[in-house]
């Protein structure tokens, strides 16, 4: 399935602001078609989040929205994130993603390493300095590296772009939605793609991403 995305928001099953519902209600009138809810968890509350957001995907589908019941796993010691990201998947998650070495809080080091070795990750969010050796192992794994307009995390969008077409790793673009302020257009999408470096046609790839192909194939 093609067409507008975004594979990483959060609802106040954790810190964001809009109910589930209101956040994929907002998209639906921006025109997505698929949106991933991923709030933060840890291995306290990684079950129930994914449980309370199944509850959502009819009300979604009545919106014409494809939900994506996910995660976002945050601030977990790296020795820990594949046991919880397998935990997550056995629950029923639809998309497995881990909050990478921003620049802008402290994020232990190894993170992205771990993360990007794991198959149960589906995407690595503002993932920092990463290196080409872990973006590597992202691609090898079917990890995709996200560009984000979120502020602050966005400060190394260039260089993650600039090391996943060196690695040919798949790029998605993202919010990383809290408030509906946050939420992004199409043509913010492809701002936020064209501002890290992507050539026209690179950005109308990665925005018209076919989420099917990109997570269950």
């Amino acid at each position: 399935m093609s067409g507008l995305y975004d594979l990483h928001t959060h609802s106040i099953l954790s810190d964001g602001e809009m109910l589930p519902i209101e956040l994929v209600r907002r998209m639906a009138v921006l025109g997505y078609s698929t949106v991933a809810i991923t709030d933060h968890v840890d291995t306290s509350n990684a079950v129930p989040v994914i449980a309370t957001l199944k509850l959502v995907q009819e009300s979604a589908r009545l919106f014409g929205i494809r939900l994506l019941c996910g995660v976002e796993i945050t601030h977990v010691p790296p020795v820990q994130i594949a046991d919880l990201a397998r935990q997550a998947k056995e629950a029923g998650a639809d998309i497995v993603v881990v909050h990478g070495e921003t620049t802008v809080e402290p994020v232990a080091a190894g993170t992205n390493h771990v993360a990007c070795r794991c198959k149960d990750v589906d995407v690595l969010a503002h993932p920092g300095l990463i290196t080409i050796k872990d973006a590597l192992l992202a691609a090898k794994n079917g990890i995709a590296l996200e560009l984000t307009s979120r502020g602050g995390h966005n400060r190394t969008n260039g260089h993650v772009a600039r090391i996943a077409r060196e690695a040919a790793c798949q790029l998605v673009v993202d919010s990383d939605a809290h408030a509906p302020g946050d939420l992004l257009d199409e043509r913010a999408k492809f701002i936020v793609a064209k501002g890290a470096g992507l050539t026209d046609a690179e950005c109308r790839q990665v925005i018209s991403l076919n989420i099917d192909r990109f997570l269950f194939s």
